[in-house]
């Protein structure tokens, strides 16, 4: 792609390995209980905690190897945004006041990945590799 930096997809593939690893922490956290500045029991599997650890600690899992990352950064955009819509926006507009600031930018973040792709450091683009060659 003409004009496209060497470094480009590089930088892609940091921002979402450093992103995938932080979200995993908050679904590991709701999962486990880990990490945490205080002991708290883990979220029941069945709650709506519980299912959204689930997708961060999992989805974010194959986000930071760069696997099936677009379909799952999309899932993951669309869940952050249901996580803002229910459980921040209610507490007033402002997602600094009401403490949504955070699924705003997972969201707007895991959905540039959904377009963009995973970056040239992904098992995607390992596979992808691969194919060509074998094809």
């Amino acid at each position: 792609m003409p004009g496209r930096s060497l470094w480009t997809p590089r930088f892609l593939s940091l921002l979402r390995i450093v992103a995938a690893f932080l979200f995993v922490a908050h679904g590991s956290q709701k999962l486990f209980g880990f990490p945490s500045a205080e002991p708290r029991d883990p979220a029941t599997i069945f709650s709506l905690a519980g299912i959204a650890g689930v997708l961060e600690f999992f989805g974010g899992s194959l986000l930071l190897l760069g696997l099936f990352t677009r379909p799952v950064a999309f899932i993951l955009s669309g869940l952050m945004a249901v996580a803002y819509f229910y459980a921040h926006a209610k507490r007033g507009f402002w997602p600094i006041v009401n403490r949504g600031e955070l699924a705003v930018l997972y969201s707007f973040v895991w959905l540039y990945i959904a377009a963009a792709g995973a970056g040239s450091w992904s098992l995607d683009a390992m596979l992808r590799g691969r194919r060509r060659r074998a094809g």
